[in-house]
């Protein structure tokens, strides 16, 4: 490989170039940090609602009530409506963590940096 002297400002170019074309190393870190922290925000709100719908669930009026509380009704349609939004969401975090975990080890791969096991292409 050879060497040669580049001028300050066009190195400076080309850098602000680059930087702004790819994002570094510690944006992906903190988009990492950040998935992370949105699934443990996900998951407690899930162990609140399961808590919720556990309490609601026992506190349902007995069958033999000919009507059932239209209040008490709509508190269980919500709770289920917002655990399910919630399970989706927390599919779609998960989905893209898996995503930015292929990026990376790919990324490594092609830069041939340890981490992960090279995988053999099947022929």
């Amino acid at each position: 490989m050879m060497r040669v002297p580049v001028p300050a400002r066009l190195r400076k170019a080309v850098r602000t170039w680059f930087d702004s074309r790819y994002i570094s190393i510690a944006d992906h870190r903190q988009d990492i940090r950040d998935a992370l922290w949105e699934v443990q925000t996900l998951r407690r709100e899930m162990a609140t609602l399961q808590s919720e719908v556990e309490r609601l669930r026992n506190a349902r009026p007995a069958a033999s009530s000919p009507k059932p509380d239209p209040a008490l009704k709509a508190r269980i349609d919500d709770t289920q409506r917002l655990a399910q939004e919630t399970a989706k969401a927390m599919d779609g975090v998960l989905q893209n963590e898996v995503l930015v975990w292929q990026a990376i080890d790919d990324l490594r791969a092609r830069r041939g940096e340890p981490g992960k096991p090279e995988e053999q292409p099947c022929a």
